[in-house]
């Protein structure tokens, strides 16, 4: 489960976004992510049994610093308010599809998949998925993994055929996708379920085909 002190001293920050708050509540801090970190290796224990890409990853590869990154944000708030673990073969120098936790009361979801590929990788992948859209389209319409994530995510899509592509194309749906990404929100009460890491695990693993068809494409020679 996630700690209940984690989930308030994210409540906490949210309503007190400032320097002053934080410094003052320093010990919290380190409490807060002491219990983080020790959640990012329950969960990578878990995964490298079933998915060997994960295997080369430490707990520093998977977490993300509570500092914001406020220089080209209109937002100035300094902290982040969201508890968040990435699981992804590419580590965080190299970008590749990989798993996305997102815990953040009220807001918390699951994820997977490549989010926003440059433009060499863009390409590769939508060749892959016009050579290959019969797999993908197993992975997408496979039952558990349907009912879990529904289908991918539409953000910022194209309303046309891509360069290069026609616009009857079979595969135009996922053709005209910037990014390649399914979502799962978490009910705010799945938070205290005392297997949370092992069933959120489950649902993990159950994005691995989804993940390995597009890591596939970009790190395939032609």
């Amino acid at each position: 489960m996630i700690p209940k002190e984690n989930l308030e001293f994210l409540k906490d920050i949210k309503k007190n976004n400032n320097r002053e708050w934080f410094l003052t509540n320093k010990k919290r801090y380190e409490a807060y992510k002491e219990e983080y970190y020790a959640l990012v290796q329950q969960m990578l224990t878990l995964l490298k049994k079933e998915d060997p890409s994960m295997e080369p990853l430490e707990v520093k590869d998977c977490v993300f610093r509570i500092n914001r990154d406020i220089r080209f944000s209109k937002d100035k708030s300094p902290y982040k308010t969201n508890m968040a673990f990435w699981f992804s073969p590419g580590r965080k120098n190299a970008n590749r599809a990989g798993y996305y936790v997102h815990i953040e009361p009220g807001q918390s979801f699951i994820a997977g998949g490549f989010y926003q590929p440059d433009n060499d990788e863009l390409k590769k992948i939508r060749k892959e998925i016009a050579f290959f859209h019969d797999e993908l389209a197993e992975i997408l319409n496979d039952k558990k993994f349907k009912a879990e994530f529904g289908a991918m995510d539409r953000d910022n899509a194209l309303k046309t055929a891509p360069k290069g592509y026609e616009k009857d194309h079979p595969a135009i749906h996922w053709l005209q996708l910037k990014s390649f990404t399914v979502t799962s929100k978490i009910d705010d009460k799945f938070l205290s379920d005392k297997d949370f890491v092992k069933k959120t695990v489950a649902k993990l693993l159950m994005l691995k085909p989804f993940a390995e068809f597009f890591n596939r494409a970009v790190t395939s020679e032609d």
